[in-house]
């Protein structure tokens, strides 16, 4: 199954005339990202895991779209994917239009340098650095100059609301005050894609809703972004959420047979 953007509210093109679906290939922008048939097996001696079978996704430029299942559905194996932190066993990843899926490490590395912004629901920042630092850091890898680098990243500490902290340590902040330190970190070297993984997952409910409403600014000014989450609230902040269960993306129908069963109190294995 393979979920496509649908920005302008069109509904299945195939339905629409000749002319109109010509038209609609130059008025619609070109995915971002493009998954086709993308699996991830973990293999050992005894054992052989399938963390993602056969899924397909279109996320187009400036979208927000939400990734939510129960735990262990492969959320996160997913996220590592978009992310260039792994690569997917079978199947097709295109990236700003480029075959990513067979690129090296070091390859992977720097095009995830310069492409994408990661969120960590941890926040992994260092603690040894200043707030300051930690944002300049991604930076340091591009050979931009050291006055280019200070501008933007006290540009990217003013537009979270942190440029008031930009020479305390980790330790000094806040759990909400870190994680928007870390998203500092992630858009100071403006990516083409933002990856959350469960941004809120480690704050309580006034400074993830702080969080998210960063999240949703950063999307009104054209981020992409694409979040993992399990909490329902959240998801529903973006534009579209796609549902994954036992490493497949599953449609409504399947999410609310999947749901009557667990109320009935059958376990889904």
């Amino acid at each position: 199954m393979e979920v496509s953007p649908n920005p302008h509210g069109l509904g299945n093109a195939r339905g629409l005339p000749g002319v109109v679906r010509t038209l609609l290939a130059f008025v619609m922008p070109q995915p971002i990202i493009k998954l086709s048939g993308l699996s991830k097996v973990f293999r050992t001696r005894e054992v052989e895991t399938h963390a993602l079978s056969g899924v397909g996704l279109s996320v187009a430029p400036g979208e927000f779209v939400s990734i939510a299942g129960p735990s262990g559905c492969g959320k996160t194996t997913l996220l590592s994917i978009l992310g260039l932190l792994d690569s997917p066993t079978e199947g097709r990843y295109l990236l700003n239009g480029e075959a990513v899926e067979q690129l090296s490490a070091t390859e992977r590395a720097a095009i995830r340098n310069r492409t994408i912004g990661f969120i960590f629901q941890a926040f992994n920042l260092i603690g040894d650095l200043t707030v300051f630092d930690n944002v300049e850091l991604p930076l340091t890898y591009r050979g931009i100059s050291a006055a280019e680098r200070h501008e933007r990243v006290r540009a990217s500490l003013d537009r979270v609301g942190m440029a008031s902290r930009m020479d305390h340590y980790p330790s000094q902040l806040s759990g909400g005050q870190q994680q928007r330190v870390a998203v500092a970190r992630a858009i100071v070297g403006r990516p083409a894609v933002l990856l959350a993984d469960e941004p809120t997952g480690n704050l309580d409910s006034g400074n993830g809703r702080a969080v998210m409403q960063l999240l949703e600014e950063l999307h009104a000014n054209g981020a992409t972004i694409c979040m993992v989450t399990h909490d329902p609230r959240y998801a529903h902040a973006a534009e579209r959420t796609v549902h994954l269960f036992d490493g497949r993306i599953v449609d409504g129908a399947e999410i609310r047979g999947i749901h009557e069963l667990e109320e009935s109190g059958f376990e889904l294995a």
